[in-house]
C-alpha cells in the first residue's frame, strides 16, 4: 500500500509544474488564513477559546438526564456547552460572579451525586493566553533558527519553516470548522506539529541537497521514508482518538478522555495538512531552487 501511494504522489508530482505544485497548499492556506480572520473579527480571537484561557467553570457529576433537559434546566447560568460521557455528565460554564457561581454549585451539589468541580478565573485565563502564546511563538522562532543554521541558505530553510507555518494555521482553521477548543491541549498539539513538519520537511530538503540522481529520483527516495513516518504516526493518533472518544460506547465504566480526543483530532489533521505542504509546497519550492541553482546539489 505505501508502494502504491508512493507511486502516485511520486507521478502526480512529475506531471506538474512547481507553480501547479504549489499552487494547491497556497490555496488551502489562503482559505484557512481567512477562515482564522474572520474568525478573529468576530470573537477577538483566531481560534474559540477553551475554558482554560477564557476563564468559566466546569462541572461533571453522575445523571441519566438527557443533554436538552440539562441545557434548559441551567439556562439562567453562562452555560457553553453539556456532553455525555458514558454515565456522566459534563457541563461548561462561561465567567460569572461569585454568588452566581455559588447558586450554581449550590443547585448541582443538591441535585446530582459524585459532582467535580473546575473553576478557572477570567484574570488567571488571560495569563496562560500570554503564555501559550509565547510558548507557540518562541518554539517556531527556535525552530526557523536551527534550520537556518542546519542549510545556511534562504530558500530551502524559508521552504521548512513556511510549511511548518502553514500547517499550524491549516489546523487552527480546521479548529474553527469542527468546533474544537483552544485549550492547553491543543496548544500542545500545535507545538508538537511543528517537531512532526520539521521532521519530514528537513528530510526532504537534507535528501534532495546532498544527496546524488536527479531531482526527481531523490524526491520519490525521500517520498518513501517521509510517507512511511508520518502514515504510522497518523496510524497511532487515529486509535487514540477513537479509543479517547468512544470507547465510552462499549462499556460504562470508561468515560470519553476529551483531552486526549482533542489534541488527536488536532494532531491528525495537521498531518494531512503537512503532507500537503511537505509533498507539494515544499517539493516545489526546492525543485525550483534546483533548477535555478543547479551547483548547489550533488550531480
Amino acid at each position: 500500500m505505501m508502494t502504491v501511494l508512493t507511486e502516485r504522489l511520486g507521478s502526480f508530482i512529475r506531471e506538474h509544474d512547481n507553480k501547479q505544485l504549489v499552487s494547491i497548499p497556497a490555496a488551502v492556506f489562503a482559505l484557512s488564513l481567512l477562515i482564522l480572520v474572520i474568525m478573529f473579527s468576530t470573537s477577538g480571537a483566531p481560534v474559540k477559546l477553551g475554558m482554560e484561557f477564557n476563564g468559566g467553570t466546569m462541572i461533571a457529576m453522575q445523571s441519566q438526564d438527557p443533554v436538552k433537559f440539562l441545557e434548559q434546566t441551567y439556562s439562567d447560568y453562562p452555560i457553553v456547552d453539556v456532553r455525555r460521557a458514558g454515565e456522566r455528565v459534563i457541563m461548561q460554564f462561561g465567567p460569572m460572579d461569585n454568588d452566581v457561581q455559588m447558586q450554581l454549585e449550590a443547585d448541582v451539589i443538591s441535585t446530582y451525586s459524585s459532582v467535580e468541580i473546575k473553576q478557572v478565573g477570567a484574570v488567571y485565563g488571560k495569563d496562560l493566553q500570554l503564555q501559550a502564546l509565547k510558548a507557540v511563538v518562541l518554539s517556531f522562532i527556535g525552530m526557523a533558527l536551527v534550520v537556518f543554521l542546519i542549510f545556511k541558505t534562504v530558500v530551502p530553510s524559508f521552504a521548512v519553516v513556511a510549511s511548518a507555518f502553514s500547517d499550524i494555521i491549516i489546523a487552527a482553521a480546521f479548529m474553527n470548522i469542527v468546533g474544537v477548543e483552544l485549550s492547553l491541549g491543543t496548544v500542545a498539539a500545535l507545538l508538537m506539529l511543528i517537531g512532526y513538519s520539521v521532521d519530514s520537511d528537513i528530510l526532504l530538503t537534507n535528501r534532495v541537497l546532498k544527496r546524488r540522481g536527479t531531482t526527481n529520483e531523490k524526491i520519490s527516495n525521500a517520498m518513501h521514508t517521509g510517507l512511511t513516518m508520518t502514515t504510522t504516526t497518523l496510524a497511532a493518533l487515529v486509535v487514540m482518538y477513537v479509543v479517547s472518544t468512544y470507547s465510552y460506547l462499549l462499556t460504562s465504566s470508561v468515560s470519553q478522555i476529551n483531552l486526549l480526543s482533542d489534541i488527536s483530532i488536532v494532531l491528525i489533521f495537521g498531518l494531512v495538512a503537512d503532507l500537503m505542504n511537505t509533498w507539494l509546497l515544499n517539493t516545489g519550492i526546492l525543485r525550483w531552487y534546483v533548477e535555478k541553482n543547479p551547483t548547489v546539489v550533488k550531480a
